[in-house]
């Protein structure tokens, strides 16, 4: 299988995490399947009241200098190391 395959296999695997996975890998994968999928992020920063958002465009701000199989590779990674955890 190629890395696109993979990566689309384990994006399928990490909605099987548990529901206890902690809320700074849940933005580490966010960061990285955006970078992967859509490239450097591309809208502005969302306004300080909305907390989610703005964690979750800062999450893929902060790995916008990966290419976008870099960041697939990663995402599977870090899937691998989730479940390997869980």
């Amino acid at each position: 299988m190629g890395l696109k395959e993979d990566f689309e296999e384990y994006a399928q695997k990490a909605k099987t995490l548990p529901a206890g996975t902690s809320n700074e890998n849940k933005l580490i994968l966010y960061g990285l399947y955006k970078q992967a999928t859509v490239g450097p992020v591309n809208t502005d920063r969302p306004g300080m009241f909305s907390m989610t958002e703005r964690a979750k465009w800062d999450a893929w701000k902060a790995v916008e200098a990966k290419s976008k199989d870099e960041a697939m590779s990663d995402y599977i990674t870090k899937v691998k190391q989730l479940l390997e955890e869980a």
